[in-house]
């Protein structure tokens, strides 16, 4: 947005120019994006959560070279060893293997199965939501009413049916939950769409002759994309919850891959010998998802200019 601003006169400098018109200068006011990104940052709530996730993001990154054992690598002899032992600052788990070296490569597999279902699902939902949006009428109907009847399962029941139907594996997991992800984003894009698709500037743009494609392309995407990705990044906790569920069942990541979730079945024997060992990878599910829940709120938050 422009506007003109009056400069200040200097000594002896006759009020007005020659031509009569008042000097002024150009400014140019912070857009929509740079309002919400400053708003992110003074809301301490959602800064502290992304500092968060950008630490569990590095760790999973520089795995390799921050952990201090192989998580791999196991000794009957020194199974379930408390945390605080010599060498072995969390412990070690049901078969001897560092903790704290398979916390830090679990959070790979672990944001890896929370993450790339939802970006997946953001690619197909949106674009189911947006074409149901903008085309209305019978093309509405058909696919939101097949988008409905996944609705009709709840979503951890549906992500284990599917997995207990393709079996076992990152892969699979990874279609499973992608599949659960899409309805809901599906149904917020519609939404939003169809608010988008009667505004003036693309009744405009329709006027001026412009094609359904190139309407969406400019005018829709623009003005939808921003609360769909808030809404995704909220699904991104319960994205994450739902894998460690399915490698909790068996359906998820095969050992003796490092995942949080998988990590809890496995260490599930030794919760009467060994409780804290047992809760270590929970925390560390709770603490990212929490940390994705409330930045989403603090994006959330600060979209809401009028709030």
């Amino acid at each position: 947005m422009l506007m003109s601003r009056p400069v200040a006169e200097g000594p002896g400098q006759a009020p007005g120019l020659a031509s009569g018109q008042a000097m002024s200068e150009i400014v140019r006011s912070p857009g929509y994006w740079a309002t919400v990104w400053r708003r992110v940052l003074r809301d301490p709530v959602a800064v502290g959560a992304a500092l968060v996730i950008l630490a569990i993001v590095l760790i999973a990154i520089l795995a390799p070279y921050i952990a201090p054992q192989d998580p791999y690598k196991g000794m009957t002899l020194r199974r379930l060893r408390p945390p605080g032992t010599e060498g072995f600052p969390l412990g070690t788990d049901e078969l001897g293997r560092d903790m704290l070296s398979r916390l830090i490569f679990g959070a790979r597999l672990s944001l890896f199965m929370g993450v790339t279902p939802v970006i997946l699902a953001l690619f197909l939902g949106s674009a189911i939501g947006i074409a149901a949006g903008y085309a209305g009428g019978w093309v509405n109907s058909i696919l939101m009413r097949t988008i409905d009847v996944f609705f009709a399962f709840p979503s951890v029941l549906l992500a284990i049916a599917l997995s207990g139907a393709l079996g076992a594996g990152v892969l699979n997991g990874l279609i499973s939950l992608t599949v659960v992800f899409i309805p809901p984003i599906a149904r917020v894009a519609e939404s939003v769409t169809t608010s988008v698709r009667s505004r003036d500037y693309v009744e405009a743009a329709r006027a001026s002759g412009a094609g359904p494609l190139t309407i969406v392309r400019v005018q829709v995407l623009g003005n939808v994309m921003g609360p769909i990705f808030v809404y995704g990044m909220s699904l991104v906790a319960v994205s994450m919850i739902l894998a460690s569920g399915l490698s909790f069942l068996g359906l998820g990541v095969k050992p003796p891959e490092p995942e949080w979730g998988l990590m809890l079945n496995t260490l599930r024997t030794a919760i009467y010998t060994q409780p804290l060992l047992c809760a270590l990878p929970g925390v560390m599910i709770f603490v990212t998802s929490i940390s994705f829940n409330m930045l989403t709120d603090g994006l959330r938050s600060a979209m809401d200019i009028k709030a």
